[in-house]
Parts: structure tokens; C-alpha cells; sequence
């Protein structure tokens, strides 16, 4: 290796690091949310996960919910970005979590989904004045912030789910 090159590989070996995700807000016909009962945490969330190394957010998405669902749907448009700051030891360095538009599903798309059974539990479809029945916060801030971005045509920055 050149000099020049080793100096880069040091230099970029000292910058921040950022785990990424990617979830897709899916809507049933009647506008309720789809939402997947991990079986290795409490609460409910959006089908999706983590973004493997040299894969975009949209590409990850689109492995998650083939993975998870056995669905095999391409993303639609981004919703939000959601900026979880590190929270150390647990979490020492953050994340940035993207939403897509998953789209509505329809009936037969519905009884297509065959979920992980590695991964998941079930799944539910979840009014948006329920959602704190199942997920934390941060996740209900940022379903809504979704749903929000799905009506009025925007991108949300989020900090957190707010």
C-alpha cells in the first residue's frame, strides 16, 4: 500500500460509525398499519432490519421484507429519517433508520406473507390511535411520522421517532 492510501485507511478508521435500517410501512385496505412481533424483544415494529455493508437502504428494505414476509415488494418511496444517537454500552454508535412506503396490501397479498420463524412471532394489521399498544415510542413517533409523510407527499427528519 502507498502512504497516501495507508494515511486514508488510518484516517477513515477514526470516524464515527452509524448502523443502519430499513422498515417498510405497509397498509392494509382499511389504512391500518402492518406491524411484526419479534420473538427477541418486547415490543412490536415494522417489518425490516439491519442494512448489510454495501447495501442501500432500499435494497435492505427489500431483503427484509422478502426475509421476514416472504414478500417480494420494491420500496416505494423514502418517508422518513430516523437519528437514533449512540447510547453506550449498549448502543456505542447509533443508528439511522430509514422508512419506506411499503405500499396497501391487499387480501391476497396478505395471505401470501409467511413470516421468519427465526425472527418473528406473528404479525398484526394496527390503527394508528393503537399503535401504543404495541410499540415503544420512538417507534410510534416514527409510524406516525410515516403515515404523516404517506399523506402529505413529504420526507420527515426524525430525532428519535420525533
Amino acid at each position: 500500500m502507498t502512504d497516501e492510501l495507508l494515511d486514508r485507511a488510518s484516517f477513515l478508521a477514526t470516524l464515527p460509525r452509524r448502523r443502519i435500517g430499513a422498515a417498510a410501512v405497509f397498509t392494509d385496505e382499511a389504512g391500518r398499519v402492518l406491524l411484526v412481533e419479534p420473538n427477541y424483544r418486547a415490543d412490536w415494529i415494522l417489518p425490516g432490519g439491519t442494512v448489510e455493508t454495501d447495501e442501500s437502504p432500499r435494497l435492505g428494505c427489500r431483503r427484509e421484507v422478502l426475509e421476514e414476509l416472504g414478500l417480494d415488494r420494491e420500496p416505494g418511496r423514502m418517508l422518513t429519517v430516523d437519528w437514533i444517537p449512540p447510547v453506550p454500552p449498549t448502543d456505542p454508535h447509533g443508528a439511522l433508520i430509514f422508512t419506506f412506503d411499503g405500499g396497501v396490501l391487499a387480501a391476497a397479498d396478505i395471505e401470501r406473507i409467511r413470516l421468519q420463524a427465526e425472527e418473528l412471532r406473528s404479525y398484526r394489521f394496527v390503527a394508528a390511535g393503537e399503535l401504543g399498544d404495541f410499540v415503544n415510542d420512538i417507534n410510534r413517533g416514527r409510524v406516525l411520522a410515516s403515515l404523516s409523510a404517506l399523506a402529505d407527499g413529504t420526507v420527515q427528519e426524525l430525532i428519535r421517532g420525533r
